[in-house]
C-alpha cells in the first residue's frame, strides 16, 4: 500500500510539472517563436589582432573593431563587412580611380517578370553602385514585357534572351550555364566586376563599392546564428554538391554572390557542371543551384563575405545586429508566380 500511495505522489509531480511547464512554455513560444531560438546562440568575434591586419581593396583600411557585437572575418582571414566597418565615401573613391564598369545580372522568367523587374530596377537606381558605371543585365524569356526604367548617367539596360523552362527548379538550376555563356560573351568584355541577384527583392539602402572583391559570398539571412551541424548543405553523399558534416564554413545565399569575370567564370562552371552530373545521376540537390554554391566557396573561400545586412528578410523580426538593411526579400508567395 505504502509503495502505491508513493507512486500516487510521483505521477502527480509528473504531471503537475508538465502542465506548469507547457503553461510556461506556450506564452514564452508566443512572445518568442520558435524562428528566434538562434538568438540564444551567440556569434563569434574576431580577435583584435586579426581585425588590425584586415585591409580592403575598395575600402582600405577596416575598421572591424567598430563591430565587436558579431563576426567580422573568417578564419582565412576574409573581412564580413558590416555597417560600421568602411567608409563608404573612401569605397566610392577607389572605384572611380580604378574606372570600373560594374555589372548586375537578374532573371526575370514568367510572373516573376511582371511582379518584381520593375521594383527591382528602380530600387537600384536610388541605391546600387550609385554614381558609378552600371550595366544592368536582364535574362527573361520575355524581351517586350521589360519595364522602361528610367536610368541615371552612365547606366545602361541590356536584354538577354533566355529559353522559358519546364519547372522552376530547372530555371534555377540553368541560371548559372545561362551566366557562364554570358560571362564569356559581351558581359564579360563589358564589365569588371559583376553582382548576380535574384529578382524578388528590392533595394533600401546604399549598396555600393564596398561590396566588390574578387570573389563575394553573402551569408543567408536565416542561417548566420545556426552552427555548423545544423545548416541545410547538401548531405547526399551522391551528389556533386554534398558536403561531409565537419565540411562548410557558413551557409551562403544564392540570392546575392558576385566578383571578378574571371572568379564567377570559375564559380559558374563549377556549379554548371556539378547540376550537370547530378542530373546525369538522376539526383536534384536540395537547394539547387544555391547547394552547388555553398560547395563552391567551401573549396575555394570567398575573398569577402556580406552580412545579413546586404540582403534581409523581413520575415525574420528586428535583429540588434541588422542596424541597416541594404536589399530586403520580397514577400515569397509562390503560388502566385511559380507554374
Amino acid at each position: 500500500m505504502a509503495l502505491t500511495s508513493g507512486l500516487g505522489v510521483r505521477k502527480r509531480i509528473f504531471w503537475q510539472l508538465t502542465v506548469f511547464a507547457l503553461g510556461f512554455l506556450v506564452p514564452l513560444l508566443y512572445w518568442f517563436p520558435i524562428r528566434n531560438l538562434d538568438l540564444l546562440i551567440p556569434m563569434d568575434v574576431c580577435p583584435s589582432a586579426t581585425m588590425a591586419l584586415l585591409k580592403d581593396n575598395f575600402t582600405g583600411g577596416l575598421q572591424l573593431g567598430n563591430r565587436p557585437d558579431v563576426l567580422t572575418c573568417t578564419s582565412w582571414k576574409a573581412p564580413i563587412i558590416w555597417h560600421g566597418t568602411f567608409n563608404p565615401d573612401v569605397a566610392q573613391q577607389k572605384a572611380r580611380q580604378q574606372n570600373l564598369t560594374i555589372g548586375l545580372t537578374v532573371f526575370a522568367i514568367g510572373r516573376y517578370l511582371g511582379k518584381y523587374l520593375e521594383r527591382f530596377l528602380e530600387s537600384a537606381e536610388r541605391h546600387f553602385m550609385v554614381g558609378q558605371r552600371v550595366v544592368y543585365y536582364v535574362f527573361t524569356e520575355q524581351p517586350d514585357a521589360v519595364p522602361h526604367v528610367a536610368l541615371g548617367p552612365h547606366r545602361q539596360l541590356r536584354v538577354e534572351f533566355v529559353a522559358r523552362e519546364q519547372r522552376w527548379q530547372d530555371v534555377s538550376m540553368a541560371r548559372m550555364h545561362t551566366l557562364h555563356q554570358a560571362l564569356g560573351r559581351r558581359l564579360g568584355r563589358e564589365t569588371q566586376f559583376v553582382l548576380c541577384m535574384d529578382v524578388d527583392q528590392h533595394f533600401i539602402g546604399p549598396f555600393g563599392p564596398e561590396v566588390l572583391a574578387e570573389s563575394v559570398a553573402q551569408l543567408h539571412a536565416w542561417h548566420y546564428h545556426w552552427p555548423r551541424w545544423l545548416l541545410p548543405f547538401e548531405r547526399d553523399a551522391r551528389s556533386a554538391a554534398a558536403l561531409a558534416p565537419h565540411e562548410g564554413d557558413f551557409y551562403y545565399h544564392a540570392a546575392v554572390f558576385g566578383g571578378s569575370v574571371a572568379a564567377l567564370r570559375r564559380l559558374t562552371a563549377h556549379c554548371a557542371l556539378g547540376l550537370r552530373q547530378d542530373r546525369a545521376r538522376g539526383l536534384e540537390a536540395l537547394w539547387h543551384d544555391e547547394s552547388h554554391l555553398n560547395k563552391f566557396f567551401w573549396l575555394h573561400k570567398p575573398a569577402k563575405v556580406l552580412s545579413p545586412e546586404f540582403c534581409w528578410s523581413p520575415d525574420i523580426g528586428r535583429r540588434a545586429e541588422i542596424r541597416h538593411p541594404r536589399l530586403l526579400w520580397a514577400p515569397k508567395e509562390y503560388a502566385e508566380v511559380r507554374d
